[in-house]
């Protein structure tokens, strides 16, 4: 008996839907081409040569998703933002080194290809990479039958930077006294949606028409702020001295929020003593709370609350470091100080 020939989109693969995306992203990427590139999107790998002007460079990684919020740009049709949300998942975890972000990849994968939803996330992980100053120089587009359900995705990617390795930022120069700042986020970022889900739907048809000035859904789903530019030209200004001075110590408010995020960058035997209300009070987090009726430790260790970066400085540095972080943009905020520990918790809120 003769059997019909089965092709590869028979069985759900389409390869020329694959070789459109990789057409539609050429251009997206090559927006981001900076000092370095060798060979990007195309090759079987891409090259990068580490710029010479590093004398000791150390290469530093880092590798993330976008979690759950890829749930509601499922639900909500929201797609363009998610990718900027993965770039900078990992290159604010780089910059944290005192590292330069050098090159992002990605993977991205599907039950079926949907060209122009992959392209809406490709380009925010351009968009992203251009706002950080990083190339975009490969990454894989998977289309795997059977394993997503229809109009569903998931999203990997890293970042690789580098650092002089004198410069590299430990926090091991961190002492009691140095002023603790925060750069304030531009929402829930990319951590804690599976609690946002749950206050989604236990809000129901009652949910905010705006928060923040915002539509309810545009609030939600803010991708996460790019601390790079900003952070970069504060550590050019104000580097860590032998004296003790500059900045000392960075800190991406990630999973975990500010309670477990800070003490990853200080020297054992000392504490981050932050004072309540130093900082705005977003109407997205009071919704969130209120909505989850959770208290003010649960929040700090969900979410980022309002703070998405922290920098520990030296007092004596600590004016003009804020003023060099607004004037890349930020908001800062001096939200606290550092202190002995004793046999307190490593984050205190007061």
């Amino acid at each position: 008996m003769t059997q019909t020939p089965l092709s590869y989109k028979d069985a759900g693969v389409d390869i020329d839907a694959g070789d459109a995306l990789v057409e539609r992203i050429k251009p997206l990427a090559k927006r981001t081409m900076r000092e370095g590139v060798l060979a990007g999107i195309g090759g079987f790998g891409a090259l990068f040569e580490v710029p010479k002007r590093y004398k000791e460079p150390v290469l530093v990684s880092g590798t993330d998703g976008v979690g759950t919020k890829l749930k509601l740009a499922f639900e909500w049709n929201m797609h363009d933002t998610v990718g900027i949300d993965l770039v900078a998942m990992s290159v604010n975890d780089v910059l944290v080194q005192g590292a330069v972000p050098l090159f992002c990849l990605d993977s991205f994968a599907c039950g079926k290809l949907d060209v122009d939803t992959a392209a809406a996330v490709v380009g925010g992980i351009a968009r992203g990479c251009e706002l950080s100053g990083c190339a975009l120089i490969g990454g894989e587009t998977a289309e795997m039958p059977g394993m997503y359900p229809s109009g569903e995705y998931d999203l990997a990617g890293f970042a690789v930077g580098a650092v002089e390795k004198s410069k590299i930022l430990s926090g091991a120069g961190v002492k009691a006294g140095d002023i603790v700042l925060g750069l304030a986020s531009s929402g829930v970022h990319s951590n804690g949606f599976s609690l946002v889900r749950k206050c989604i739907e236990r809000g129901g048809a009652d949910l905010p028409a705006t928060l923040d000035g915002q539509p309810f859904r545009q609030a939600v789903m803010a991708p996460t702020r790019l601390y790079v530019k900003s952070v970069l030209a504060a550590l050019a200004a104000h580097p860590a001295t032998a004296s003790g001075g500059g900045i000392k110590a960075l800190a991406h408010i990630t999973g975990g929020g500010l309670l477990e995020n800070i003490p990853r960058v200080l020297p054992d035997g000392l504490a981050a003593r932050l004072t309540k209300g130093s900082w705005p009070r977003t109407e997205l987090f009071a919704w969130l709370q209120q909505t989850a009726g959770i208290d003010d430790h649960e929040m700090n260790r969900t979410f980022n609350n309002g703070i998405g970066m922290v920098v520990v400085v030296d007092p004596a540095d600590a004016a003009a470091v804020a003023q060099t972080l607004r004037d890349g943009g930020e908001s800062v905020h001096r939200i606290g100080a550092i202190a002995a520990r004793g046999e307190g918790a490593a984050v205190v809120v007061e």
